[in-house]
């Protein structure tokens, strides 16, 4: 709103922007830094001082979907890439979501002459705003298929490391006299939490190093009409205890219900049912898996907004399966196609706990 963009989503209630409407916004994203960890963890942080209140991210808490939110203005509902491995009906294979290669085998799909807007149509939030919009990501992302749509309309800045993220920033401030908005994407918050848990003091020290590097820009940019908000697209939920995860191959009963691998996120799982196999899949869910998640019918949860309000996109249903599993406490789901390595995360996301849908509302005037 502060740069002439539109929505048919609300603004954010309780955000008075009248003290940044005229000035230079950074908006800076760190993947999977949540409210509860910044109120659990560092209390005597430069951005738990600067903290405004919390907010929800979307469902399911993927960085595929909040990212693709962030970049258009809409929920899932509209956009439809609905977590990390979603299945297309229109090639009829399940794909990595953000780096757009098949689940199976890792291939390119764009080598296979797929583009990126066959399966993604949605407008860049960047399009329409009354500014110079400037996009900063990671050098192995800022040219992929992905990030050209999301990110059209934006000049793009890459950088390596945590001080060229900063000085590119920077740059990015410098660059003219016109007013500027800077959406500037840190991906590494997260990926350590994945490896080590939100509890881990390797955790810890990235966070301090991010804090710091923040309070340095807060200290340059003092009186230079220029404010930062620091928010993310999602938080983390450790699982820890091996009992607290379901492997497929430990439940041939259950897996042979389906009719292709589940996609989504170990913390939400899209299924799709072989017709013959329903009861038997419902039965197994209800009996086997009673402690561990919820079984929702897919098209209820359209129905419910769970992905958002307003008109659905057409895709979403083929996205999102004929069921949906969403898991309690910090249980998680995994299964394996061919040729795919077992990763199981101490941090995970997707799912509905308070410790990954909640994430800060951080400002810096």
């Amino acid at each position: 709103m502060a740069f002439g963009g539109k929505s048919q989503y609300a603004p954010l209630k309780g955000f008075d922007i009248s003290g940044i409407s005229k000035k230079n916004i950074v908006l800076i994203i760190i993947d999977g830094l949540g409210y509860e960890y910044l109120i659990k963890h560092e209390k005597r942080s430069f951005l738990r001082k600067n903290l405004r209140g919390k907010m929800t991210s979307v469902f399911p808490a993927s960085t595929a979907s909040a990212m693709t939110s962030f970049t258009t203005g809409v929920a899932p509902q509209q956009h439809a890439l609905t977590g990390w491995f979603m299945y297309l009906k229109e090639i009829g294979v399940v794909f990595i979501t953000l780096p757009f290669v098949s689940r199976a085998g890792n291939l390119k799909l764009w080598k296979g002459g797929i583009k990126y807007q066959d399966i993604y149509n949605e407008k860049s939030f960047f399009e329409n705003l009354k500014a110079t919009s400037i996009s900063i990501k990671h050098e192995d992302i800022i040219d992929s298929e992905y990030s050209c749509l999301v990110t059209r309309g934006t000049k793009k800045l890459s950088f390596s490391t945590l001080n060229g993220f900063f000085r590119q920033i920077n740059k990015a401030l410098r660059a003219n006299n016109d007013r500027k908005f800077i959406f500037a994407y840190w991906a590494k918050f997260d990926s350590i939490c994945h490896r080590k848990g939100t509890n881990s003091k390797e955790t810890a020290k990235h966070f301090n190093e991010l804090d710091k590097k923040i309070s340095s820009l807060a200290k340059h940019l003092k009186n230079k009409n220029a404010a930062i908000i620091i928010t993310a697209d999602h938080g983390v939920i450790d699982t820890k205890d091996k009992k607290k995860v379901i492997e497929l191959k430990n439940h041939p009963k259950f897996a042979e219900t389906l009719a292709m691998p589940i996609s989504g996120e170990a913390r939400v799982a899209y299924c799709y049912v072989r017709p013959r196999k329903i009861k038997q899949f419902e039965n197994y869910v209800k009996t086997k898996f009673k402690n561990c998640c919820e079984m929702h019918k897919s098209e209820e949860l359209i129905k419910n907004n769970y992905f958002g309000l307003f008109e659905p996109n057409k895709k979403l249903y083929e996205r999102i399966g004929d069921y949906v599993l969403i898991m309690k406490d910090n249980y998680i789901m995994k299964d394996l196609v061919l040729g795919e390595k077992q990763n199981i995360f101490i941090g995970n996301h997707g799912g509905m706990s308070k410790e990954e849908m909640f994430v800060p509302l951080i400002i810096v005037e």
